[in-house]
């Protein structure tokens, strides 16, 4: 077998890539033991004889994975947390996640004329001391006091 060591350095340098990256075919093998100049080495790699090797990359397949099961809330146990409990998830967020639907609620019942501004006052200051535990609760309170009758969404 040849030594194309030096033919491999020289398209290395002309490919601009590294010298484990270069390909020589097979079938050229003569071709390319001839060729001496960086010359001979550029009319071979016009050529087709000699060529780079796609890059290796790094597979992001474990990466996608571990993503995919995070977005379905696996992996969040004691061992993978960093941060405080509310330092995760602060209070004030999970506050406007139970104040927001329960103002709306209140609103558009007002708005649809089920309540009055006085009874929606009183409600709007309950929910604002935090009475309710969700938007569920607070209508089982108005149903229970009697103030909107139930409604079935089927």
């Amino acid at each position: 077998m040849t030594d194309l060591r030096n033919q491999r350095r020289m398209a290395a340098s002309l490919i601009k890539c590294g010298a484990n990256r270069i390909w020589m075919d097979q079938d050229r093998i003569d071709e390319i033991a001839k060729a001496v100049t960086k010359e001979d080495i550029r009319v071979l790699i016009k050529g087709k004889a000699i060529r780079s090797k796609q890059e290796k990359g790094i597979s992001h397949g474990r990466k996608k994975y571990i993503a995919l099961q995070k977005s379905k809330g696996r992996r969040k146990n004691h061992g993978s947390r960093k941060g405080a409990k509310y330092a995760r998830f602060p209070r004030k967020r999970r506050w406007i996640l139970i104040i927001r639907p329960i103002r709306s609620y209140l609103k558009n019942l007002r708005e649809n004329q089920k309540i009055n501004s006085k009874i929606y006052r009183t409600y709007y200051l309950k929910s604002k001391g935090g009475e309710f535990r969700n938007k569920k609760h607070l209508k089982t309170h108005l149903i229970s006091d009697g103030i909107i009758k139930e409604e079935n969404n089927q």
